[in-house]
Parts: structure tokens; sequence; C-alpha cells
């Protein structure tokens, strides 16, 4: 008689997982930078362990020095350049909504604008997570609650040599990118340890009086895109540093620091991320930054 075929699965594999991965797999390549895995025969820790010691980890600011732990396999393959730079900023949804907004309670006696002037912030925060912000990049998107990530990007690879992640407001951009060129030794009270000239490409947001002149204080020339047939608002760049020759190639080269963030956003796991607080996302940014390096990285040094 006809009946179902049932075959027995095979109950055990001798394949090692050398076999199973493909030799063009770009894991293996960062793992020839880093290790990214373990074995299949390996322990693996309970989770308990990581949410014991998050704290302890962000205490030791271990995405910062494996940040820099990256920097420096990139700078033995020469690819980091030291004179010209390139700085921007993108929203980062939070781990919350619109509807955990709520009004303070107590309310705030005095505001953080202007004159004492109490902005929306000052009256209302998240009840999931109270550092995020209500804020939006541009006039058509809508306002989510957010934060801002950071990134210092060197112009001759497109490598992230610093990167941070703040709250959420008109000016975090440019006081993020002025902290982190402080970071990279550029701060006033260093005074001026190198004769190199450093330049800093930046989008139109960058635009302002303030930190023009802060970036000169620091002995940077600013490659600042400029507003065009804008009455409303000011261009704050002297006729030498708009006619500088690097000027066209500063903008030019501000455009790969959009691969990094859609690299993060369409590949990864940037576009909201499952955390909460200002010091676990600028935690989190970190560490994603140093991924986006290793990825860089692999497809660049074997042409070095």
């Amino acid at each position: 008689m006809r009946g179902d075929e049932e075959q027995q699965n095979e109950m055990y594999s001798y394949r090692t997982s050398e076999m199973r991965v493909p030799q063009d797999h770009p894991l293996r390549a960062l793992r020839q930078m880093c290790d990214v895995a373990l074995r299949p025969d390996d322990d693996v820790w309970h989770p308990t362990v990581f949410t014991k010691n998050r704290d302890r980890l962000l205490a030791g600011e271990i995405a910062q020095r494996f940040l820099e732990a990256v920097l420096q396999q990139a700078a033995a393959q020469q690819l980091l350049s030291d004179e010209h730079f390139t700085v921007d900023g993108t929203l980062i949804q939070a781990w919350a909504s619109r509807r955990s907004f709520q009004p303070k309670d107590p309310p705030p006696i005095k505001g953080t604008g202007a004159r004492g002037r109490k902005w929306l912030r000052d009256l209302h925060e998240s009840k999931t997570d109270p550092e995020a912000r209500l804020y939006k990049k541009s006039r058509s998107a809508e306002a989510c609650p957010s934060y801002l990530g950071h990134v210092l990007m060197e112009n001759r690879s497109g490598l992230v040599v610093a990167a941070c992640a703040t709250q959420s407001s008109a000016t975090a951009e440019r006081a993020a990118a002025l902290r982190l060129l402080d970071a990279r030794g550029r701060s006033p009270q260093a005074g001026n340890p190198t004769t190199t000239t450093i330049t800093l490409g930046a989008d139109k947001h960058y635009q302002e009086e303030k930190f023009i002149s802060e970036l000169r204080r620091r002995q940077v020339v600013p490659h600042v895109a400029e507003y065009r047939d804008n009455d409303k608002w000011r261009n704050w760049l002297t006729e030498e540093e708009r006619q500088d020759p690097g000027f066209a190639i500063s903008q030019q080269k501000r455009k790969l620091v959009e691969r990094i963030f859609g690299w993060a956003k369409l590949d990864s796991i940037l576009r909201q991320v499952k955390l909460r607080g200002q010091q676990k996302v600028d935690w989190f940014f970190r560490l994603l930054a140093s991924a986006a390096n290793l990825v860089r990285m692999v497809k660049l040094i074997p042409a070095v």
C-alpha cells in the first residue's frame, strides 16, 4: 500500500562552522581586525552577567577605548588624515512615543531659553525616557522623541575619528562639533600644538556667527556651506575663506558622512535605539561608529 513517505532527519552534523561560512563572507575580513565571535563549543555568559556589569562598562568608557583601538589600526595602514575633517549630526529616534510626554510635576520655576523663557522641554518630559526630547531636523518632518548623534570624520578615507550622542536641540550639533574638535586636540586652552592647517567641512546648519568664530579661535579653517539667495540667513565666512582652494574639495568630501548615517540606519540598528538615557545612547553610538569604521576599513585595507 502507498502511504506517506517519512524519512528520519539527520541527528548529527559533521560539518564545522568553518565549512559552513562562505569564504567571501564579510565577517571573515572583520575577524582579522577584531575578535567578533565565539566558537560553537565555547561557553556563553549568562545574560545577567552583562546586565550586572553594564554600569561598569559605561563607567570604563569601553566604547571610546574600542573606537580608539580601531583608529590605531587605521593609522597603521595610513588611512587617516590629520588635516581635513567633516562634522555632521543625525537624529536618533528614542525608545519612547509622543504620547509618553506629560507635563512636569511640579512645573519648573525658570526656563532654559533666552531671558529665562520656558521651552516645551522645560514644561513636558517623557515618562518612558525623561532625557529624550521632541525634536525635528527639518520643517517638513514631525517632531519625535529623539537624541542627536554627532561624528567627526576625516576626509581621506571617510572614517569616524570622534563621535558622541547628545540630547536634541537646535544648538546641539554646533556645540558637539566644538567638543569633538577639542577631543582631537584643537582646544584653545591647549595652545597650538602643531602648525598644520586644519579644515572643517559642514553643511549650512553650521553657518552661524559664534560657531565660525570658535573655529577661527581654534585655528581651524571653516569650510561651511553657505546660504544662497536668501535674505533671512546670513553667511559669516570671509572672502579669503570662501576662496580657499580646498573649500570645494571639503564640500565634496563631506557627503561621505551620509554613507555612515545611511549604513547605520538602513543596514544597522540606529533608526530607533532600544536604549533609554543619554549616557547609554552615547555609549551605543560610539560602538556603532567603531563598527562603521571596521566595515569601511575592510574595503580600504586590501587596496593599500
